[in-house]
């Protein structure tokens, strides 16, 4: 099949790699460069880095506003069989989606978590599983037909971050299996019961608080639902951290919320005594490290606090 992929993040990259594979792609429509990093450098989408580099005989159309008249127009005259749509940032109108046959990989099982985040919701909500929808795409967010569904467990482990990267590699053959369905003209699919819709709002910095006076799942969750990004600030010791990765704590240790209770395996109290270990952390101008690693060489004790995004922004720091 011809087909024009639309996509910016790094979740469409092992989809566009495997359609790049099976089909032909006539073109990629990525948002344009930004300035990126302390220099602002100007910086390609993830996807247009990686057509740079792997894919050149398809040119990367890089539009600010998709659906005007010279970028539509473009891509309406490229003889498409679909469009394929995976994180791509940019709203598409009608006169293009009336055009093709267009499908989005969405990161969730819809019509639950439609939405920007649907992967920190999942987990933020205590999902117990997750998995990618190939939908067509619509002018309501999120809500067209459902031509195909995965399904994959969250472990208490997992990271949004870690889920980002397994639904990412699992969306190539729910895809490739969708349109071999619609090049032998078996595509079907069905309607999304309403009823059932939830939301996955866009987060921001503003979300990266944690409370310990709640209990210690709900920490757990907010600490992995919002890894790598925005990323849980806190402050140990007069320290600066942030908060990877977090596990559940069986038992309870009685105590102030917030204080260490194991503070060589990072176990902080939360709410009723309930217990949250803390596995990774990156410590200010630092990678990333495992709590033992953290730990060696510092004089961590018992009962120190662990101040949350709030309580920091509180000591002005």
């Amino acid at each position: 099949m011809n087909i024009v992929f639309f996509g910016s993040g790094a979740f469409g990259l092992p989809s566009l790699a495997a359609i790049a594979r099976r089909h032909n792609i006539l073109a990629v429509v990525t948002q344009p460069d930004r300035p990126s990093g302390r220099g602002k450098k100007l910086t390609p989408t993830p996807i247009a880095a990686w057509c740079g580099e792997a894919l050149d005989s398809a040119p990367v159309l890089k539009p600010a506003n998709v659906n005007e008249q010279e970028a539509s127009r473009q891509i309406l005259d490229l003889p498409a069989d679909a469009f394929v749509v995976i994180a791509f940032g940019q709203k598409i109108g009608p006169e293009l989606l009336e055009s093709r046959l267009a499908m989005n990989l969405h990161g969730s099982r819809l019509p639950r978590w439609r939405g920007a985040a649907p992967i920190n919701h999942a987990i933020l909500a205590g999902d117990s599983v997750t998995g990618n929808s190939v939908i067509a795409l619509a002018q309501r967010m999120d809500a067209g037909t459902v031509y195909a569904m995965s399904e994959r467990p969250i472990e208490a482990h997992q990271t949004a971050g870690d889920l980002h990267d397994l639904l990412a590699s699992d969306g190539p053959d729910l895809l490739l299996e969708t349109l071999s369905a619609a090049e032998g003209g078996r595509i079907a699919g069905t309607e999304q019961d309403e009823s059932l819709v939830t939301l996955a709002p866009k987060l921001s910095r503003e979300d990266a608080w944690i409370d310990f006076t709640q209990s210690s799942e709900e920490c757990r969750r907010r600490i992995n639902a919002l890894s790598p990004w925005p990323g849980i600030g806190a402050l140990l010791d007069g320290k600066r951290v942030k908060l990877l990765r977090a596990l559940p704590e069986q038992g309870a240790n009685p105590g102030e919320a917030g204080t260490l209770a194991d503070a060589g395996q990072g176990v902080v109290r939360c709410a009723g005594g309930t217990l949250v270990r803390i596995a990774e952390v990156q410590p200010d101008g630092r990678s990333g490290m495992t709590w033992d690693e953290f730990a060696r060489g510092r004089r961590l004790k018992g009962s120190m606090v662990i101040q949350g995004e709030r309580a920091c922004a509180r000591s002005g720091i």
